[in-house]
């Protein structure tokens, strides 16, 4: 054999050295759907966990039902999981199953794992009718695909459906990549919001298409530098930041880029919404660009007097601070006549507010905007004289 040969042998035998592979159904998964393939998924995980290469687990295509699932990169020797999933993973359809867990699948303390194709089937449709029938009894529901504590996430391909409760959780992570995901529940399916990020920072959502029964992303406090680029959302509540201001002593959010999103029928499109009770809460440095609207009840929206229910609201005044918010290049219809609603804080009014190439239409004609306890500027739309 040339020393040319043996070189590229060498190689070879390299790469595939460097990378250990996983098959859950060596671990005794089952992909019939019926039987309880939990262990036989954490014990690929402990394995993966275990090796000092790279390593990928991978999913079968087939159906594969999961009670629950908790992995946990604490003590990973691996510093580069994969895990190929070409099958789909069922949740319990009794949600009494997993009545006590807030965490159907859930990852925490993992660095370099990456998750490629497959499904994540909550099977939520019987808890949510136990919601909407207003019985007092049902418990939250768990959330489908959950990170905690976690680094390095890439989540590509990935399709998450019919959660019980949250569709992906993006919790106290650092670097989190979200690409080409599909979320998908009914329009009436409540509290099943398609991602929600809270405590994160450099967060990225793009090329996704989310359909839900609440917001398609939502943003909860202590975020900073999360760019959100080429989304679909509706059915939904459309892209909120918040709710804010709940707490006295919460951290804020900045530094935000949300660009080319279309909504579809939604209830809102992008929107902030706090608390109106004491907070030492932020938002501050937030793009909103090249949005479409199509038939959108309230396209363009900050409340700082968010009361969902209507019931023991509190009426102080909102103490988070909004700043430097630009919505640029926004067009398309909306479903009211006041398409622009900035209903900002008494006690804390909202600064640096930019509405710029903003054009959205009611019943073919210009729609309105209502501005309240807000300074900045506007164009290409009408408005009260009161309005910026």
């Amino acid at each position: 054999m040339s020393p040319l040969a043996i070189f590229f042998l060498f190689l070879i035998n390299s790469s595939l050295a460097s990378n250990t592979n996983y098959n859950v159904q060596n671990y005794g998964a089952k992909s019939d759907g019926e039987t309880d393939s939990s262990e036989a998924f954490l014990s690929a995980w402990s394995a993966a966990c275990a090796s000092t290469r790279s390593s990928t687990i991978y999913v079968p295509h087939g159906n594969y039902l999961i009670r629950n699932a908790y992995f946990n990169g604490k003590t990973c020797q691996s510093k580069a999981i994969t895990i190929r999933i070409d099958g789909t993973l069922l949740a319990p359809s009794d949600y009494n199953v997993n009545s006590d867990d807030e965490n159907w699948i859930k990852f925490e303390k993992v660095n370099g794992v990456s998750i490629y194709g497959g499904t994540f089937d909550g099977q939520g449709a019987g808890l949510w009718a136990c919601k909407n029938s207003n019985n007092k009894n049902c418990p939250d529901g768990t959330t489908a695909l959950s990170f905690y504590k976690s680094n390095n996430i890439i989540v590509s391909g990935v399709t998450v459906q019919n959660s019980q409760m949250f569709q992906i959780l993006v919790d106290k992570c650092h670097n989190v990549k979200l690409l080409g995901v599909k979320v998908s529940a009914p329009g009436n399916s409540p509290n099943t919001d398609g991602i929600h990020v809270k405590l994160s920072s450099g967060v990225s959502i793009m090329n996704s298409q989310i359909g839900t029964g609440d917001d398609c992303i939502s943003i909860g406090p202590g975020n900073s530098n999360l760019w959100i680029e080429g989304i679909a959302c509706g059915p939904g509540h459309g892209i909120s930041i918040g709710s804010l201001g709940w707490k006295k002593q919460e951290l804020g959010v900045q530094n935000v880029t949300i660009k080319t999103v279309t909504f579809s029928g939604t209830t809102n499109g992008v929107r902030v919404k706090t608390w109106a009770r004491p907070s030492n809460g932020f938002v501050r440095n937030v793009l909103f660009q090249h949005i479409v609207m199509v038939n959108v009840k309230n396209p363009i929206i900050i409340d700082q007097n968010y009361c969902p229910n209507h019931e023991s609201c509190p009426h102080k005044g909102s103490g988070v601070k909004i700043s430097d918010i630009t919505y640029q290049d926004i067009h398309g219809t909306s479903a009211t006549k006041v398409a622009v609603k900035l209903d900002c804080s008494k006690s804390n009014p909202c600064s640096g507010i930019t509405l710029e190439d903003v054009n959205l239409s009611y019943n073919d004609h210009p729609a309105k905007a209502s501005c309240v306890n807000v300074s900045g500027r506007v164009s290409g739309l009408e408005k009260p004289a009161n309005c910026l």
